[in-house]
C-alpha cells in the first residue's frame, strides 16, 4: 500500500473514455484504485491503466469489483500462459526425447 497513492489514468481499450484515478495499491497481479468520477456506463471489462503522463507505462486491465468510487483491477498478460504452459510442455518432451 502507498503512503498517498500514485497519480494515474484510466482508458478505455478504444480510446474513447478516460478517467483521471489515483493507484491506491499494488501487486504483481493486480492492483485498486480510486477513481474520480463515476465509472458508471464505462466499459470497464477490459481497459488500461496509465502509469505515465505520457502513456508509455501502462497495464491491460479487466475489473475484478467495484465498491463506491474504488475499483479492484487484475492486470491482463500478454498471450495466455495456458497455451505458453502447453507449449512448454511439448517442447520439453521433445527435447527429452531427442
Amino acid at each position: 500500500m502507498f503512503e498517498r497513492g500514485l497519480a494515474a489514468h484510466m482508458m478505455g481499450i478504444d480510446g474513447t473514455w478516460r478517467r483521471n484515478c489515483v493507484l491506491e495499491d499494488v501487486s504483481e497481479t493486480g492492483g485498486k484504485l480510486t477513481v474520480e468520477g463515476s465509472v458508471e456506463g464505462l466499459h470497464l471489462k477490459e481497459f488500461f491503466l496509465l502509469l505515465s503522463s505520457t502513456g508509455l507505462a501502462y497495464r491491460r486491465c479487466e475489473l475484478a469489483w467495484v465498491h463506491g468510487d474504488q475499483i479492484g483491477v487484475n492486470f491482463l498478460l500478454r498471450g495466455d500462459k495456458k497455451k505458453n504452459r502447453k507449449k512448454t510442455a511439448t517442447s520439453e518432451a521433445t527435447a527429452a526425447e531427442a
